[in-house]
């Protein structure tokens, strides 16, 4: 304990009443950067060096072959056990919630927590800056320090988060926007002989300047199909990515329809007169919801200006009879 309290001392006079916390901001970065060191001088797993020969053979082969067998980011490759959850359903869930949010990669996860690590640890360096440069000469408490170091930290670390929920949100709320135009133009093409895998190529390119987030989905749908996937499980893979219940309902027509025999065209008409009359519908409860938004706006910009007109030249003749009294 005196060994500490002199140590402590001995910081404090050679570098300021911040010292000790200069030196402990110092010693996690060290940590930060020797632990990146380690991960980027692990030994070359075997499988991963035959693997990288045989890329290296594949770079005299066509365009074609080798686009077949790109590969994932090598740089965030060797961070994949620290930038990727080991749980299996965690890691699942994580992708489909990046897919919904338009992000397709192989390598998304991986970028989106080395984005969670790094803005977090440029949040810490930051706040250490704050506190020990830009306010030098200021006594902090415990608690100012820990919201003035840490707090940054957390902002940074939770940032990604609060950006994939906003995509999220945003691109559900396009494709709903959306997808009751897409469905009358699938319903066109249809019915003027094109086949589904045709009429979603089609609708893909139509859409691509007003709902590019609808069009991508179609694009995906139609590439695998040409790809030789199953019919139900691409269908079911856009219900899921896209994560808007209209969609999926869609989809449920559609796979329903073709296991049963019936007619797509049928199908599709009946379905995009429910999505015209359920948007319909939306836009009429926007519209109910506008005057009860309004009113707080309205009360607070119209009731003072109107009080002071009001009240004022009364208040005025008070305060004016009131010193006319005292004189």
């Amino acid at each position: 304990m005196e060994f500490l309290n002199s140590f402590n001392t001995l910081l404090t006079d050679q570098l300021g009443p911040f010292g000790p916390l200069i030196v402990v901001g110092g010693l996690g970065v060290t940590m930060i950067l020797l632990v990146v060191v380690m991960f980027l001088k692990q030994p070359e797993d075997p499988l991963k060096k035959l693997q990288r020969n045989v890329n290296e053979s594949t770079k005299s082969k066509p365009q074609k072959e080798r686009l077949r067998q790109g590969g994932r980011n090598e740089q965030l490759q060797k961070f994949a056990s620290f930038l990727e959850p080991q749980d299996m359903e965690q890691l699942s869930a994580m992708q489909l919630k990046l897919r919904q949010a338009g992000y397709q990669s192989k390598d998304s996860v991986r970028f989106f927590h080395f984005a969670q690590f790094a803005l977090g640890v440029i949040g810490l360096i930051l706040g250490v800056i704050y506190v020990t440069v830009l306010n030098a000469g200021v006594e902090f408490d415990s608690q100012q320090m820990v919201m003035y170091i840490v707090g940054p930290g957390g902002v940074g670390y939770y940032l990604p988060k609060y950006w994939i929920t906003r995509r999220v949100e945003e691109r559900k709320e396009a494709i709903t926007r959306g997808f009751p135009d897409a469905l009358d133009m699938m319903l066109v093409c249809v019915e003027a002989g094109q086949s589904l895998d045709q009429s979603i190529v089609r609708v893909a390119k139509e859409l691509r300047a007003s709902y590019p987030a609808l069009a991508d989905e179609f694009d995906v749908v139609a590439y695998e199909m040409k790809a030789g996937k199953e019919k139900s499980a691409v269908l079911r893979d856009m219900g899921d990515r896209c994560g808007v219940q209209d969609v999926s309902s869609f989809v449920t027509v559609l796979i329903q329809s073709s296991t049963f025999g019936t007619s797509i065209s049928d199908a599709l008409r009946v379905f995009a007169g429910e999505m015209r009359d359920k948007r319909v519908m939306r836009a009429e409860e926007a519209a109910n919801k506008l005057p009860t938004k309004m009113t707080l706006a309205t009360m607070g910009l119209t009731v003072p200006p109107l009080l002071i007109i009001l009240v004022g030249p009364s208040a005025n003749g008070i305060a004016n009879l009131g010193a006319m009294g005292n004189n």
